[in-house]
């Protein structure tokens, strides 16, 4: 008997994944508009939500195990998150433009945040207010010198300031002597005057390594300068009495620093933190597991939905609600994150293969779950059904419903509505 149900399990964990591997062979002929996807995402995940309260919470819930079921779901959010950074960190954002989104955010955040502090250590910047630095922000690109590029050269005029992210530097004064009159390195900050006066360069500085650098040009600033009554008033105020001492002061006080870069930070306007297709690339580049991580990323998604199905189906009872809220909620998302991994150019494929798999990998979860939770007592049942609606919730909160909000706007709330109505309209089919 058991292993009857588990086996109904088994099949019933391969038919709620059988839309992952159908939205990626959507996605091979055909690219929605991106609002479309929205509207499948957030109703995928208003079913998903609608499934999670009525067949994992609710029923837990007339049985009198709130606490254990509390319990798991506190537990399964935390542990969702923690493999999901751990995964995300290997490559594993690129799954989901969500996922990619907010793992961009967050790293451009850090960016500016070091920006911030570097620019804090210079005169200059730092008698800018700090509530209004964002302005610079977008003027503020990243440039790559590879070792042996000339950075500046020696009687150019200082069109430029530049911040060493990584890398060596060397600067030369090629007047009286060949050899580097210094080594400039990580945080080194280089032409500050040059915003304010245009003078020349008075050394030629030569990447010794491959140097990554952040640059803000004075035509830039100047254009900044130009639409902010209030900033060109304190560079007006710096130029006329301060250019000396600002030539001869190299430092600022740590507690100064420290206090001006919170305040910058604080003000930090989201706006600039869109990643663009050019970020996106890096970042593939930069992680080599990235298949892989992707693959775990998704399988991590996955993992609770399969022992929920398994558990659903002690008895042979089949939860219709549960299974449309999954198979509703997988279609959108394997659509979405294969668009996403053909334009990375990953094979056809390797993506229809990946989705296919997984889709075997819950048929299997499904069949274990169902032998394992077929004698467990009421508190593990409740617990482990918490852990599984935790991670679920987690995942919508997190992925889901902030990718349909990024690609849909405002349709993303009653879409949302649909999908919960939709799966509560399953559950009164089970009479």
């Amino acid at each position: 008997m058991f292993e009857t149900a588990a086996f109904s399990a088994f099949v019933i964990g391969l038919i709620s994944a059988a839309s992952l591997p159908l939205g990626a062979l959507i996605a091979m002929i055909w690219i929605p508009r991106q609002k479309i996807i929205a509207v499948l995402m957030a109703f995928g995940g208003g079913a998903l939500l609608a499934a999670l309260t009525i067949d994992l919470v609710g029923g837990n819930l007339e049985k009198g195990n709130f606490y254990p079921l509390a319990a798991g779901c506190i537990l399964g959010g935390l542990l969702f998150d923690l493999l999901n950074q751990t995964v995300n960190r290997k490559g594993g954002f690129l799954r989901k433009a969500a996922t990619t989104i907010t793992y961009l955010k967050r790293k451009k955040l850090m960016q500016f945040r070091s920006i911030f502090r570097k620019m804090s250590r210079v005169p200059l910047f730092h008698s800018l207010p700090p509530e209004e630095i964002q302005a610079l922000l977008p003027y503020v690109s990243s440039r790559l010198y590879k070792q042996g590029q000339v950075i500046i050269r020696q009687g150019d005029p200082g069109d430029s300031f530049f911040i060493i992210e990584t890398g060596r530097v060397a600067v030369i004064d090629e007047k009286n002597n060949s050899s580097p009159i210094a080594m400039l390195s990580d945080n080194d900050v280089m032409g500050a005057i040059a915003l304010l006066t245009g003078d020349p360069r008075t050394a030629t500085a030569i990447a010794a390594t491959d140097t990554r650098i952040w640059v803000i040009f004075k035509d830039d600033f100047d254009r900044l300068l130009a639409g902010a009554s209030h900033l060109s008033a304190t560079i007006t105020d710096l130029v006329s009495r301060r250019i000396n001492d600002l030539r001869d002061r190299k430092t600022i006080e740590n507690e100064k620093a420290e206090k001006w870069v919170a305040l910058a930070s604080q003000h930090i306007d989201a706006k600039h933190f869109i990643p663009t297709d050019l970020d996106i690339r890096e970042a593939a580049e930069e992680h080599n597991a990235a298949p892989l991580a992707i693959w775990l990323g998704i399988l991590l998604d996955g993992i609770p939905e399969s022992l929920v199905i398994g558990a659903s189906m002690i008895h042979n009872h089949i939860s219709i609600s549960l299974i449309a809220g999954l198979f509703l909620s997988n279609f959108p998302e394997s659509l979405s994150s294969s668009i996403g991994m053909q334009d990375q150019a990953y094979s056809r494929r390797k993506i229809f293969l990946m989705w296919t798999s997984l889709m075997i990998f819950t048929g299997i979860g499904a069949f274990f779950g169902n032998l394992f939770f077929v004698e467990a007592p009421p508190f593990t049942f409740a617990v482990a059904n918490g852990l599984a609606a935790g991670a679920m919730l987690t995942m919508i909160a997190e992925t889901m419903l902030p990718e349909a909000f990024y690609k849909g706007g405002a349709i993303t709330g009653f879409s949302t509505l649909m999908g919960f109505l939709a799966a509560i309209f399953f559950k009164t089919l089970e009479g």
